[in-house]
This record gives structure tokens, sequence and C-alpha cells, in this order.
């Protein structure tokens, strides 16, 4: 192996680089960091100034080297090599992140490694997707204070499950309920589905709030409204909102007629649903919108798409943020196969002969379907406009 020293050294430490003069008790934490970023390169015999001094690279050091690295949690596979007199520790992205080391967790952040206190350390684990907001048990919400039986009732209908088994254990089974203590608590997927959450600030930023404007931005309200019932109801009342909205034709079909919408009421169940299921819920200064204007509807949801997709493989891998709530739906028929609903929204608007929607993510994710002008012909297949056809 050929090191081409000037190129390293002229680039200094950096996000994947740290440079040690030798291999003191700092090291673990300068490896865990790497770990629990993107992986990085130890050079030790080289200072900070990127001077190279050298390092005794004898197997005493090496093999001291080796149990000072075996005191991080989980343990890792650090390659180790010597080229002339540098000790060269290569430290892989770690799979089974976060690592531990005996001064605390550590993240590589540029050219530094910093410790993680409690909220960085909750905010890391949750960026890296190792805590779900739906799987929380929350012992504040034990579930004989505010239970929607309708909703549970409806849900299990919906689902088709058997009533032989009691409530609390059907709850457990679909990790709607966990022990706290010695009370049976909801986890938030639970109290999404089956808790009384009208105008509780402990789920409002859970809803849906739908909006019609004038014309194509968001100067005059035509007409809203908030729903902040459950999170089946609230999907529900969503479609109900867009169809009272959007524009209805006819088609004569044989002796009757057929209404139909403008835009495909399978589209925007899939876009209204892809917005519940997926959100953000960490994120409780903003909720899931619906908004329709003269040209458009915007499907809008905090949190933008998780880690692990991106715009070349967007439609094509699927991440699930909620896998709970999407396996709740999934009971229910609202969601097919997981990872099939980008899919699905363009193969819908394409049946009815209606442009792509767009999709769009940045810190929210948003799905934009355009609407066509209206049709005012009289006579052969088209009809009313903008009501029923009766």
């Amino acid at each position: 192996m050929t090191i081409y020293w000037d190129a390293i050294l002229s680039e200094g430490e950096s996000h994947e680089v740290e440079f040690k003069e030798s291999p003191d008790e700092d090291l673990p934490t300068q490896v865990c960091a790497f770990a629990n970023a993107s992986g990085g390169k130890v050079y030790i015999g080289v200072r900070d100034d990127s001077h190279i001094v050298g390092t005794d690279a004898s197997n005493a050091v090496r093999s001291r080297i080796q149990d000072s690295l075996n005191e991080i949690e989980p343990r890792l596979d650090v390659k180790l090599e010597v080229q002339d007199n540098i000790i060269i520790l290569t430290v892989p992205e770690g799979t089974d992140k976060p690592y531990f080391c005996p001064a605390g967790f550590y993240l590589r952040s540029g050219p530094y490694s910093r410790k993680l206190d409690r909220d960085s350390l909750f905010e890391f684990l949750y960026s890296e997707g190792l805590v779900r907001y739906d799987e929380i048990v929350r012992k504040d919400l034990p579930i004989d204070e505010r239970f929607n039986e309708i909703a549970y009732k409806r849900f299990i209908k919906k689902a088709k499950l058997s009533d032989v088994l009691d409530r609390e254990t059907i709850l457990k089974n679909l990790k709607c309920a966990g022990e706290a203590g010695d009370k049976l608590c909801f986890t938030n997927a639970g109290a999404l589905f089956f808790r009384i959450n009208d105008e509780d600030v402990v789920f409002r930023h859970a809803g849906i709030v739908c909006a019609v404007y004038e014309g194509t931005h968001k100067a005059h309200i035509l007409d809203a409204k908030e729903l902040n019932g459950d999170i089946v109801g609230n999907v529900d009342d969503a479609i109900v909102f867009l169809k009272k909205h959007l524009r209805v034709s006819c088609k004569i079909e044989g002796p009757g007629r057929k209404n139909i919408l403008e835009l495909p009421e399978d589209a925007l169940r899939e876009a209204v649903v892809n917005a519940a299921c997926h959100r953000d819920y960490f994120e409780n200064g903003a909720r899931v919108m619906v908004e329709i204007f003269d040209d458009r509807v915007d499907i809008v949801s905090p949190g933008g798409v998780c880690k692990g997709i991106s715009p070349e493989n967007f439609g094509a891998v699927s991440v699930i943020r909620n896998p709970i709530i999407a396996k709740m739906f999934f009971r229910i028929g609202y969601i097919e196969q997981m990872g099939t609903g980008i899919g699905r929204m363009r193969n819908a608007a394409r049946e009815a002969n209606i442009a792509d929607p767009k999709f769009e993510f940045t810190a929210f994710f948003k799905v934009t379907f355009k609407r066509k002008e209206a049709d005012v012909s009289i006579g052969g297949q088209s009809g009313t406009i903008g009501a029923d056809c009766r």
C-alpha cells in the first residue's frame, strides 16, 4: 500500500480524519466518535499541525491499542495498519449504533469529536432511526382514561379482528399499549388511534388542517377545518373535505350517470394516509396540511423523507418512520404493501388522465396534484361541474 502523505497532510483534520501524536487515553473517544458518524481514519504519529513525528509501532503498543479499543461497546472491528512509522486505524461506520466508550457517547462533527448530552443523544438516536415515536409507551396516558370506544370498535371491524381476546390483550398485541409500572398505558401509536384527543394539547400537533384558498396563493381563506380526532377519523374527514370542495363531473354510463371527482380519490386518499402515517411526530410545531388552490391541491407533512431515501431512489426504496402506525393502516386496508404508496399515486393519476403528482421534500414532504381546468361544455359526455349529478 502506498500512501500519499502530502495529500492527506495538506487536507488536515476533518470529519473523517484525526491526527494523534501518540496512542493516548483519548484514542477510544475518537474511534467511538467516528463509529457513531460515517467512519474515518486515525493517524497516530502525526501532530495536530500535520507534522509527521512517527510513533512506536511495536507489537506491545499495538496490543495496548487493541485493548483500549475493546473498551468500546458494542465491539467494533477496527483495522490497524503501519506505514512509515505511522499507525493507521481505519474505523468503519458502525452498524450497531450508538457506540459507547469509557468517557461517554461521542459523535464526530467536522474536525472535532463532541460528547453527546441527554438531549443531543436522543436527537442522534432519532436521526438514526433508533428511537421511533410510535413505539414509545406513554406512562402519562393510561388506557382507561379517555379511551375512544367508537374508534376502537370501528378499527376492530375494519381490521376483521376477532373479539375473542380481551381489549387489553388486543392492544398489547397491536403494540398500541404497554406496561408502565403497574398500569397499562398507550403507546403513542395507540393514543393516536384509540384515545379521545379532541382539543387535547398532548396530541394537538397530530391533527390535520384543511383549507381552501382563493386563487393560487395563501392570501384569502374561503373555508378551513381543523381535524383533531383519532388518526383514522382525521384521514376520513380530510377526504370528505376534499370531495366537498373539488369539482365533480358526470359521465353517462348506460341508463345511469357516474360522478367523477376531478382528482382521483384513490390518489388523494393515498397522499393523505401517507402524510398521517409517515410524518415526523417528534416535530410538534407543525401539522399535516391539506390545501386546495384554484390550480392545485397540496398535501404537506412535517419531517421530509426518512434517512436513506434520496432523489435517486425515491419511490423505489421504502424506509418506514412509524412502523406501528403503518402496520395499523395496513390492517384496515388504507395502505397496501409497504412502500407502494408513491407508485399507487402515480398510477391512479395516469388512469385518471391527469398530470403525475409532484413530490418535494426538504424539512417537509409535499405532494402536489395539478387540477384540471373546469369543463363547462354541455351535452356529449360532460355534465354538471362543481356539484353531484343526480
